[in-house]
């Protein structure tokens, strides 16, 4: 049983359904049943055609729950003449899932689970796992999610924008339970790269690219967390790098800049850096600029500070540092690299300890726990020994 090929077919037959007048919700139940029977019959008598099988089963199944329904007998949804599979508009139909399962009217958190659910192929308990909840409150969830947009008409005009964000979201879970979520999300960007001509879905791509290929070293043996400048970058994968930066120049090719395909930008000018020390931090700042020009993001207002930093000097990373609201996440972790790199080691213990009380992550706590602690240490050795501690 190929696992693989199911997750695939899953979201092009669930498209051939919505577009053959199914609700979404009854479409997803019923090619849902279709699997489960095509993993019982297949093993053994394989067809030759699997996405028709599965349409024609799934369609039946709709079908099936169509008649038992009597509240909805009255509204006669072509019930009467089976069509035959037939050729579908696959393009069309599965870009139009995407925007579906992204819909507006969704919460972030929804739309993920849906999109997971019905364009990625997960099960429930798989999706569950991978945001650790209960499998229970990830069925409610989905089934509220599915209620939400069935009523959307398949052929209205979606919003790329929308599944984007939703797709970076997957892909900033990184790994979880038995899923792997960024590499789930760069199997789903690619399926969206190959039905639509759009930049900003390829600058998505190749941002996923080079963040994914410094993956292996972004981590130690223990488990601590290595920063960028301190990565072991033998262990980068070289051929996401190099496919990474071939799909965007091809995105940038288009000169139709957007905010996905200016980070990766950034990301394939790290990659590009043999050390931390040959990072081309000046024009790194260039694209930070382009960047707050096109979201006006504090968050990348935060990135540029460290850019600036780099490039002109920790002082001139404080200054840009002093222009953003200090309430903002990951504030306090910036100020203190830029003021540990200025010689000001004590403000810079202050500030690591602060950010490590509200870091969002208990792998990055600790890293910034450790960083307050061996400023601490090194104070704490400068006094011993007679000398007044930096400022």
């Amino acid at each position: 049983m190929d696992e693989a090929l199911l997750r695939t077919l899953t979201p092009t037959v669930i498209a051939v359904l919505v577009r053959r007048g199914a609700d979404f919700a009854a479409a997803e139940d019923a090619v849902q049943e279709a699997l489960v029977e095509a993993v019982r019959v297949w093993p053994d008598d394989p067809p030759r055609d699997p996405k028709g099988w599965l349409v024609t089963v799934a369609w039946r199944k709709f079908l099936d729950a169509v008649r038992a329904d009597a509240s909805r007998r009255n509204r006669e949804l072509r019930v009467e003449d089976e069509p035959m599979p037939g050729p579908a508009r696959v393009t069309d139909d599965t870009l139009q899932l995407y925007f579906l399962c992204a819909h507006p009217s969704l919460t972030p958190a929804s739309a993920v689970a849906l999109t997971l659910r019905a364009v990625g192929g997960l099960t429930t308990r798989q999706i569950a796992q991978a945001y650790l909840v209960p499998e229970a409150t990830m069925a409610q969830r989905i089934s509220r999610a599915k209620r939400t947009v069935s009523g959307v008409r398949f052929d209205q005009p979606g919003d790329m924008a929308t599944v984007l964000r939703v797709l970076y979201l997957v892909f900033n879970e990184g790994y979880s339970g038995d899923v792997d979520l960024a590499g789930e999300a760069i199997r789903l960007t690619r399926r969206l790269a190959a039905v639509t001509y759009h930049e900003e879905v390829a600058g998505l791509l190749a941002l996923m690219l080079l963040h994914h290929a410094r993956r292996p070293a972004r981590t130690g043996p223990d488990g601590r967390l290595v920063p960028l400048a301190e990565q072991d970058r033998s262990l980068w994968n070289t051929r996401l790098i190099a496919e990474g930066v071939d799909v965007l120049q091809a995105a940038l090719a288009r000169d139709r800049l957007g905010e996905f395909q200016a980070q990766a930008a950034v990301a394939a000018l790290h990659a590009d850096a043999r050390t931390a020390e040959e990072t081309d931090w000046v024009q790194i700042v260039e694209w930070y600029d382009e960047l707050v020009r096109l979201t006006d993001s504090p968050v990348a207002r935060l990135n540029r500070a460290v850019a600036v930093g780099e490039a002109d000097g920790p002082r001139a990373g404080l200054a840009a540092l002093a222009e953003l609201d200090p309430a903002l996440p990951r504030h306090a972790a910036v100020a203190a690299y830029l003021h540990e790199r200025d010689g000001d080691q004590v403000s810079a213990a202050r500030l690591y300890a602060e950010a490590a009380r509200s870091a969002p992550s208990p792998a990055e706590r600790e890293h910034l726990t450790r960083q307050a602690a061996r400023l601490d240490e090194r104070l704490r050795g400068k006094a011993d020994d007679g000398h007044s501690p930096a400022r």
